[in-house]
């Protein structure tokens, strides 16, 4: 591996730089958080005024005079009009919900224009897509990508920047910069912004768990098992009656009783919950193997959601916390949470 010391250098002003920054979910730009340089068009453009202006004065041409100042003079109003885009743009960061490690996360931000005329050609994305990647060559399209909008005259507009998750957990969300280089683009004038706001992360599922671990019998219940261990399906199942929740439906036994015609329900079957509520399904830590603590998180996660999918009573035991078998969008995120944190 190469060292390369200006890297390095470029690394260490980025962050001293970073760190200097106000965090906050809301900001309006000013003159102190507006920076403006010109592009490499921009220089071009200034090499040629200079050559133009030197050959008038060495020739005496006024009408060589005429068209340099004119285009200067073009110059200098771009410029005003290129800061000025973004200079009193107010942006509103809204926090995005939890996701799972390695899938791609979307932050809404709202831009609010309240002067009279419009604003055009102003983007956003994560200022160092590439520091919040674990690998450079993993780096999504949308976070190298530009989100780029208008902004109406005394109205609003929402842009959608994507960045990806590094791992579980709870993580600052990526610091963000806006540019414009509207309208000539000979300047390119941008700014740099440290939202405040916080993203969950919840360990990625497993693709392919195994079965679900057998039931417990509940404390001074009786010992008939509620699942079998070799299939991890219901033995305790009957026909399906009017009134009974689908979510106790057992379908791959519905397939498989439809194909029997003395079946009058329609081939669908139930789960026996008198007898299932004899016993209770726990998600242990120490049940999911003998692989590694992150292996192990994904392995309970895809547990979670399997046991949320069938409708299931499940509680969740992690070292430093034991969360008491329920069910529900509320209990699955409970859970998904103590994952993600733990």
């Amino acid at each position: 591996m190469i060292f390369n010391p200006m890297a390095s250098v470029r690394s260490r002003f980025r962050s001293w730089f970073e760190n200097r920054l106000p965090l906050s979910d809301q900001v309006t730009l000013n003159q102190h958080t507006v920076y403006i340089l010109p592009t490499r068009p921009g220089l071009m453009l200034g090499v040629t005024l200079l050559i133009l202006l030197v050959a008038s004065i060495n020739y005496q041409l006024n009408l060589g005079y005429l068209l340099t100042f004119l285009l200067a003079g073009s110059t200098l109003v771009g410029m005003h009009v290129c800061h000025g885009t973004l200079h009193g743009l107010a942006m509103n960061l809204i926090a995005p919900p939890a996701t799972y490690a390695g899938t791609t996360a979307a932050i809404d931000v709202k831009l609010t224009n309240a002067r009279r005329s419009a604003r055009y050609g102003i983007g956003l994305r994560v200022l160092n897509p590439q520091d919040i990647s674990a690998q450079k060559e993993r780096m999504t399209k949308q976070e190298a990508h530009w989100s780029w909008t208008d902004v109406p005259a005394q109205g609003s507009s929402m842009v959608q920047v994507a960045f990806t998750p590094p791992r579980r957990g709870l993580h600052r969300l990526p610091t963000l910069t806006a540019e414009t280089r509207f309208p000539l683009g000979t300047f390119r004038v941008w700014t740099v912004w440290r939202p405040a706001a916080l993203i969950l992360v919840y360990p990625a599922p497993e693709t392919s768990p195994p079965p679900l671990p057998p039931c417990e019998p509940r404390a001074g219940g009786a010992a008939t098992a509620a699942r079998s261990q070799s299939t991890g399906e219901f033995d305790g199942v009957r026909s399906y009656r009017r009134g009974d929740p689908l979510k106790l439906v057992v379908w791959k036994k519905a397939a498989k009783a439809d194909e029997h015609a003395g079946n009058q329900s329609g081939g669908l079957v139930v789960r026996d919950t008198q007898q299932v509520q004899r016993h209770e399904l726990w998600l242990d830590l120490m049940q999911a193997g003998t692989l590694d603590t992150e292996h192990k998180l994904a392995r309970l996660c895809a547990w979670v959601l399997q046991s949320e999918r069938l409708g299931l009573n499940y509680g969740l035991r992690l070292p430093s916390l034991v969360i008491a078998p329920a069910c529900g969008e509320a209990h699955k995120r409970l859970c998904l949470e103590a994952l993600a944190l733990c």
